[in-house]
């Protein structure tokens, strides 16, 4: 008995905790957000996260295209929606496109999703063979664009390869999301942006 009372206990301090960081993402975000819970996940044959469903649809102003986010960073985007659910395209899904800025050094591209099935990756493309990045920098939304906020973290550089002729450098990012463990996320439905790193004047407003 005593060992399923602290089982239980641990299970909800850490749910607590997960609430606690949502919250407080929400707070740092200016603008609407709608809090949701992930209630399926659709699962690769490797037994990888493809795809997420939200307890949150179009009954509750929630569309296609808005951006998903949790207290690890950027998660998605909303693919599609219907009645009190949607679905969310992740930021590793072959469809995505993200204007994405490497936070040390500016440089500056589009993340895309590689879609494999065995592992969680993406690209950045159209980054400069003289871009200066190292494995471990982190990735930011650029704010181009209007679709993402900017400054909400995407991921890390996880392998750079610069060929001898070309104009630009293959650089893979591994996200910093766990889609596998996700539970609640915020949907961002207008004029959100994360203002953690306001007083960085480096980065663009959205």
């Amino acid at each position: 008995r005593l060992e399923e009372e602290n089982r239980l206990l641990r299970t909800e301090a850490h749910e607590n905790q997960r609430l606690r960081d949502l919250l407080a993402l929400r707070e740092r975000l200016r603008g609407d957000t709608i809090a949701a819970r992930v209630i399926s996940k659709e699962i690769s044959p490797y037994f990888r996260v493809v795809r997420l469903r939200l307890d949150r649809g179009a009954r509750d102003r929630v569309r296609a295209g808005m951006p998903v986010v949790s207290s690890q960073g950027l998660v998605g985007q909303v693919r599609r929606t219907f009645g009190r659910h949607a679905d969310v395209r992740l930021t590793v899904d072959r469809e995505s496109a993200v204007d994405v800025i490497v936070q040390r050094t500016g440089a500056r591209g589009v993340l895309r999703g590689t879609g494999e099935s065995d592992r969680y990756a993406a690209r950045i493309q159209y980054l400069q063979r003289d871009d200066e990045i190292e494995v471990g920098d982190e990735v930011y939304t650029s704010g181009l664009g209007r679709r993402f906020p900017a400054s909400i973290l995407v991921g890390r550089v996880s392998r750079v390869e610069r060929a001898e002729f070309g104009l630009y450098q293959e650089v893979e990012v591994a996200p910093t999301v766990d889609f596998s463990a996700l539970e609640e996320v915020l949907v961002l439905t207008e004029g959100a942006r994360d203002t953690s790193r306001e007083d960085d004047g480096d980065r663009d407003e959205p």
